[in-house]
């Protein structure tokens, strides 16, 4: 039998069962999700041509990469950051704290705070990469093989921070669909996500797959925002 709410909290505050249809705060989930996509897809590609590409990549094709949107993506990087610990502090303030003895919850904190240091990490290669390229800051600070060195780093390891998120995606599949805190429908999609991403990992042995669970950031914080959560109920806008 599904565990009931109300046994999953040993001090929630008494709030109205109807509460607001939409609570703002989820929302930074999105705006997480948002930067993190626009990060992940603003770098500049040694390959942008695609299968007009000479393969291998070489040291010159590296070093003749525009240094202004690694820079960029570095920036855009932290500020990803930082809105995955605003919504972090937030769940665990509003949601974990109210429901102590939920699991999901608290691998949703789990997860997304570890996301937040990979992420960290990641971006700031990305911009280190953008000072050290032809035409930044650091201009000349390694030769071309160096760079290529720095850009093998960027090539996947943006993608792979993201792997920690699965484990929040599933700690909501959690939350619907054995605790009873989120809706169903979203636990359902959240779990079939982590599982397919997981699944395709597993067959292509494409490590960076992972990263596509930030669409399911931003799907997730509008759903929290707008839809029938009983954990979300209550909580201050």
């Amino acid at each position: 039998m599904p565990a009931r709410t109300d046994e999953l909290t040993d001090d929630a505050p008494a709030t109205s069962r109807r509460g607001r249809r939409f609570t703002a705060w989820p929302l930074w989930a999105t705006v997480a999700g948002a930067l993190g996509l626009f990060t992940l897809f603003s770098e500049t590609r040694a390959d942008s041509h695609g299968s007009d590409f000479a393969y291998p990549i070489t040291a010159e094709d590296v070093a003749s990469l525009s240094h202004s949107t690694f820079r960029l993506a570095g920036i855009t990087g932290y500020l990803t950051v930082l809105a995955l610990l605003v919504f972090a502090a937030l769940w665990r303030q509003r949601v974990e704290r109210r429901y102590p003895g939920s699991l999901g919850a608290a691998l949703v904190t789990v997860g997304v705070v570890a996301t937040s240091g990979l992420v960290a990490l990641t971006s700031g290669w990305r911009g280190a990469l953008g000072n050290y390229l032809p035409g930044g800051l650091e201009e000349g600070s390694y030769d071309p093989h160096g760079l290529l060195g720095y850009y093998m780093m960027n090539d996947f390891s943006p993608y792979i921070a993201w792997v920690p998120l699965l484990a929040a995606a599933f700690g909501l599949a959690w939350m619907g669909l054995r605790e009873g805190l989120v809706s169903r429908g979203l636990g359902v999609l959240a779990g079939l996500l982590a599982v397919a991403l997981l699944t395709a990992t597993f067959l292509t042995g494409v490590p960076g797959l992972p990263g596509m669970s930030i669409i399911g950031l931003v799907v997730g914080g509008i759903w929290l925002a707008v839809g029938r959560n009983a954990v979300i109920r209550g909580s201050a806008g």
